[in-house]
């Protein structure tokens, strides 16, 4: 029955994980048309989608963090909770540990602060509608 749910009666954890899981599927196949194969951990990506440095590993995290997020939203409200708050709270370590990563040479997502301030704007409303919404 999870699978035949409308819009009309997704939970607010599906929708967000339905949503932002689209969105990261996109802008890791967006990533591959702009990086290619070459670089695959360069700590400092060579390339840029817009102000977010990427590379190779880069985007295929994204692609797999998206569609995780879609899946699980489509599995249903329990499922879409779940892993939201999950990667959320990855997130929010992605982006604290970002923070004294970007100029390093252990930086092998090619994560510059931009990058940062998304992983924790992203953190902090995954883990919001996560934990709040039921």
């Amino acid at each position: 029955m999870a699978n035949n749910v409308t819009t009309a009666t997704r939970t607010p954890n599906q929708l967000l994980g339905l949503v932002f899981g689209v969105v990261y599927i996109l802008v890791g196949l967006v990533g591959f048309a702009i990086t290619g194969a070459g670089g695959f951990a360069a700590h400092d990506g060579g390339h840029k989608l817009i102000l977010f440095e990427i590379n190779p590993l880069h985007n295929i995290v994204h692609l797999a963090v998206g569609a995780l997020l879609a899946l699980a939203a489509v599995r249903g409200a329990a499922s879409a909770r779940a892993v939201n708050t999950l990667v959320g709270a990855v997130y929010l370590a992605v982006g604290v540990v970002g923070l004294f990563l970007t100029s390093s040479e252990a930086n092998i997502l090619a994560l510059n602060h931009p990058d940062n301030g998304l992983h924790l704007a992203s953190a902090l409303i995954l883990l919001g509608i996560g934990r709040a919404a039921r």
